[in-house]
């Protein structure tokens, strides 16, 4: 039918604050503008606490002028001069469980990315005490447009697409949207589409990339006109001790908030507690799933398990807490419902050998303890990694922000361990994403937004990646598939220096030559003056993009030629130098290498070239023009394609 853009499933997608500003170097005393105040950040996700103290309009005049929004008020939701609208989406019909037909949060998770991105400043925010501080979103005076899309089977297509038109005509500046799927087309991707409508109408949508990582090319938010965010750590981390009754210590994570007051309690290993009347076999019940524990074995005891599991399965057979030990990586700490930590393997072990070697084996189980992070920043290990799988000559992720165990708001009807039968209703949560990485960017983009209130979604976008702090590919080997230009830094990003602007008609010029007829792009743009042909189908090399991204099989001679456009932000009168740093194996020029501005606003074209061979996976370089005030870094990027 005419008017049909594409037609493709209507899937669900998946949901992908004390300490983070801090550690990023954006104090709350920053130079901030009333403007702020004016800035509308759409949050499509499942739904907000407005009672929150993160989202109280005490000191709040009304919405800005611009809002053309309505609140979807029920008998359980009303919206204030904070949450200024608020609106509910839900095509495939009937809620059910602990969903609520309204735009509330009862599962937790769009209440703590809302807060993160502009929640007010909170002093004593805390999970009983761990990561205590201020909470503050990176834009406390801003205010927040929910559009709740996620349930608890998930968030459909059809709804995402709903809430982007209402967003984007209701006059919101940014769209944060932590969901994602797959992502093997651009226009078979209600996110992509979404996001290219936002772009066209001067609206940035910040995207998380993914929690498939570390696997390569798992990213699911890849579109080039939007900000792709991966998790980065903070300097805080938590664990939590597990003391055996040989007075042995092993050190585990997790966010254990309950006391045991240091009581020993007898462990049995899960694989010796089958619940043989359901027809389990030891081979099943050392994983700790729920039903296939033996109550009568383990009620008031501590488990052992060969899995990090949710904790269900041990408090259901009435445990008094759970060791879950597995290889998997050690950088989230889970909350469960009963006193919990995770061990290693080899601690794991030794816990094992314990009980099997002691008549009466007896362990107990610590509150959590806090402390630095020295290794901090890095990519956690559940963060999606590149390459783009549609284009991978643009870069993606496109920069990183803090995600892992972030403290923020939270709905207090939903257990911080989101499992059933835990009984702590608590208005703030420890939790890790890409989910939380996406808003941190989303309130840097706000805050760019503030101060340059008319930059287009890529000037923003680029000031955030050429201001990004570089981070280290010896901590993260995928190196820049894994953060892309590096750790957002909200305090440079609003003083670049230069930018690389992007348009629609750039990235139509881009699409059509990467393969999208006329027709397509005219029924996505409604515009039927756009058009493909030889004379503006553009290639990948020549999108304004700030970061260089150039995929290769290994040992193949490389000659590659980028061409950019900057644009004058910084000193009407101001000379840049291109300083390049290039591994072995690879030439990298820059012409010219001197670019002169006579003036604000000014643009001026160079090329990059690359030459050369790689004989490993990636190879890192970079490319900082530098004016001896501003330094401008793109990251240069080439790999082997796995």
């Amino acid at each position: 039918m005419e008017g049909v853009v594409s037609v493709f499933p209507n899937k669900q997608k998946k949901l992908h604050t004390t300490r983070s500003w801090d550690f990023l170097g954006f104090p709350q005393q920053v130079q901030r503008t009333t403007v702020e105040s004016d800035i509308i950040i759409g949050v499509l996700d499942s739904g907000i606490w407005p009672e929150s103290d993160s989202f109280s309009d005490k000191g709040f005049g009304p919405p800005p002028s611009k809002w053309r929004g309505t609140c979807r008020a029920s008998t359980n939701f009303t919206c204030n001069n904070k949450i200024i609208g608020a609106q509910y989406y839900r095509s495939n019909g009937d809620v059910f469980g602990n969903d609520i037909r309204s735009p509330r949060d009862s599962e937790g998770h769009g209440t703590h990315i809302a807060s993160i991105a502009a929640g007010n400043v909170v002093n004593m925010a805390s999970v009983q005490g761990l990561g205590s501080g201020t909470a503050r979103g990176g834009v406390p005076s801003a205010r927040i447009a929910v559009y709740k899309i996620c349930w608890l089977d998930g968030c459909s297509d059809a709804d995402i697409l709903a809430a982007f038109d209402d967003a984007i005509a209701d006059g919101v500046d940014l769209i944060s949207i932590s969901v994602g799927g797959t992502a093997d087309s651009y226009f078979k991707n209600s996110i992509a589409i979404g996001a290219f409508h936002a772009m066209r109408n001067g609206i940035l949508t910040s995207n998380s990339a993914g929690n498939r990582g570390p696997a390569l090319a798992t990213l699911t938010n890849i579109s080039p006109w939007s900000l792709s965010v991966s998790a980065s750590a903070i300097d805080r981390k938590f664990f939590t001790e597990v003391q055996l009754g040989n007075d042995k210590i092993y050190e585990g994570i997790s966010i254990n908030t309950f006391d045991l007051k240091n009581e020993m309690y007898p462990i049995i290993y899960g694989g010796d507690a089958p619940n043989t009347t359901a027809g389990f076999e030891g081979s099943s019940s050392r994983y700790c799933d729920p039903g296939t524990l033996d109550q009568n074995l383990v009620k008031g005891k501590i488990v052992l398990c060969d899995f990090l599991g949710d904790g269900e399965g041990a408090l259901l057979a009435s445990a008094v807490g759970t060791v879950n030990k597995g290889p998997g990586r050690r950088d989230i700490a889970f909350s469960f419902p009963l006193p919990a930590s995770y061990l290693d393997v080899v601690d794991g072990s030794n816990v094992y050998f314990y009980i099997n070697s002691t008549r009466s084996p007896t362990a107990t189980i610590l509150k959590t303890n806090e402390r630095k992070d020295a290794f901090a920043p890095y990519i956690a290990s559940f963060s999606s990694r590149g390459p783009n799988v549609v284009t991978p000559s643009i870069l993606k992720p496109d920069l990183a922000a803090p995600g892992l165990n972030i403290l923020a708001a939270w709905s207090p009807i939903s257990p911080i361990s989101q499992v059933e039968g835990d009984n702590r209703k608590l208005s703030f949560n420890i939790a890790s994403g890409t989910s939380m990485a996406c808003p941190h960017a989303t309130g840097a983009a706000a805050y760019v937004k503030s101060l340059h209130p008319k930059w287009s979604p890529a000037a923003i976008k680029s000031a955030l990646m050429t201001t990004a702090d570089p981070m280290s590919a010896g901590k993260n080997p995928e190196a820049e598939l894994a953060y892309g230009a590096g750790n957002i830094n909200p305090s440079k990003a609003p003083n670049p220096g230069l930018i690389y602007d992007i348009d629609a008609a750039d990235y139509i010029k881009f699409l059509c030559g990467q393969g999208y007829n006329t027709k397509l792009l005219q029924l996505l743009t409604g515009d039927n003056s756009t058009s493909c042909s030889d004379a503006t189908n553009g290639t990948v090399n020549d999108l304004n993009y700030p970061a260089f991204a150039l995929s290769t099989p290994p040992l193949r001679s490389i000659n590659r030629v980028f061409n950019r456009i900057v644009t004058n932000v910084g000193s009407p009168t101001s000379t840049y130098k291109a300083i390049l740093t290039s591994p072995l194996g690879l030439t990298i020029k820059v012409t010219p290498s001197i670019l002169s501005f006579t003036s604000l606003g000014q643009k001026l074209p160079y090329t990059l070239t690359i030459e050369g061979t790689i004989d490993k996976f990636t190879v890192s370089a970079s490319l900082t023009w530098d004016d001896g005030t501003f330094l401008v870094r793109s990251p240069i990027a080439v790999f082997a394609p796995a």
